[in-house]
């Protein structure tokens, strides 16, 4: 049964798309609302001198040890760029741009130089191909499991666990550092554990899936649940679910269109992301415009009410309360001030005798809550001297 199941490519595939996806999100939540998720593109980048340089001393392409010695190099470009910003000579994103190329271009040289015969070069660890991955394999007891499986598994579980154990040491050094250092949380260690993990994590994508694709996992999936919600294990959740959906679907439609797998499925990441910028429950476009509509009728109901208000009982209620007024005093076409009458009709907060307008007791009493802070003079309850 489980060797049909990891002799089965296109489910091995899907599924290495899949944890990779949610292994680089787990991370990526954080570095997203931390505002720094484009370290991860320079980690992806840098990584290929740590690979370079864990092979040339110890002759090992993968494993454990590769991954620990790639993922220190991660370290290393946060490292020199964090001490670059510390000499407020150049921003953060130029101490990122000037620092990533370097340890890139330096693995690539390594690479020329001294690993040529070696299976390593820049376009799998940029692209990867997550097409061939059922074919690499590990022998665990009786089964040939897929080496890509093994290691994002491990990956996960990995990040699963760190998340779970920091859950709430993360959230307050990732919302208020200032609090962290107060309480003792050593926010800073935390957030260089936290790129730990995401370098190892890269270490352990890159075979697989690459770096660009790696990239795109960490900022793309918890960017669309942050569109979502606004609670950060739901943004968990969404990640995984986008990661899940993109991995899948992409797969499906790489298959269909003869593209690449990898590729695709970092485009569909985008698609995700522009559902939800689009159609998102509380920040999406739509949702946005039409919570706009709704508070322009509002205000313009609002409106309507205190310029009934203040002409009521007066001697130019009847001219001025009618509909063909509201023209000239609220500068109003025709169209509008009918569809605002009719509105505030239907609502109950006004009503109609003849061609005048008058107000409810509910219009009435809008009217009042709306006047009444303006007319104790800014707004503040008014209080009467001792």
């Amino acid at each position: 049964m489980l060797a049909s199941l990891f002799d089965n490519a296109p489910l091995m595939i899907m599924l290495v798309g899949s944890l990779v996806g949610i292994a680089s999100s787990l991370v990526g939540t954080f570095l997203v609302l931390r505002g720094v998720s484009m370290l991860s593109d320079a980690i992806g980048h840098s990584i290929v001198f740590g690979i370079v340089v864990v092979w040339l001393l110890t002759h090992q392409q993968s494993g454990p040890v590769q991954i620990v010695g790639a993922a220190l190099t991660g370290l290393l470009t946060v490292f020199l760029t964090e001490l670059l910003v510390s000499t407020r000579r150049v921003k953060k994103d130029a101490a990122i741009g000037l620092v990533f190329p370097v340890l890139f271009s330096a693995g690539v040289l390594l690479l020329n130089l001294y690993a040529r015969d070696v299976h390593i070069d820049t376009h799998t660890v940029l692209l990867g191909e997550i097409g061939f991955v059922w074919l690499d394999t590990l022998t665990i007891g009786d089964y040939r499991v897929p080496q890509s499986l093994v290691w994002m598994g491990a990956m996960t579980l990995i990040n699963g666990a760190f998340v779970t154990l920091f859950y709430k040491e993360l959230k307050i050094a990732t919302f208020d550092e200032a609090l962290a250092k107060a309480l003792g949380l050593a926010p800073g260690v935390l957030f260089y554990l936290l790129l730990l993990l995401t370098s190892g994590t890269a270490v352990a994508a890159f075979d697989a899936v690459g770096a660009v694709l790696f990239v795109a996992f960490v900022i793309v999936p918890p960017s669309t649940a942050y569109l979502l919600t606004d609670r950060l294990w739901m943004m968990f959740i969404y990640g995984a679910l986008v990661s899940i959906a993109s991995s899948v679907s992409g797969y499906f439609l790489a298959v269909a269109w003869n593209v690449s797998i990898g590729g695709m499925m970092a485009v569909m990441t985008g698609v995700f992301l522009l559902l939800a910028f689009l159609v998102g429950p509380r920040y999406g476009m739509i949702a946005q415009v039409l919570r706009r509509r709704g508070q322009r009728r509002i205000n313009e109901i609002r409106t309507l009410a205190v310029h009934l208000y203040n002409h009521e009982d007066g001697p130019e209620q009847w001219v001025e309360n009618v509909t063909r007024a509201l023209s000239e005093h609220l500068l109003w076409d025709g169209a509008k001030a009918n569809r605002v009458v009719e509105r505030s009709c239907t609502e109950g907060l006004i009503e109609r005798r003849g061609e005048t307008l008058m107000l409810t007791a509910a219009g009435r009493e809008m009217a009042r809550e709306i006047l009444e802070p303006t007319r104790n003079g800014t707004g503040s309850l008014t209080t009467t001297a001792p």
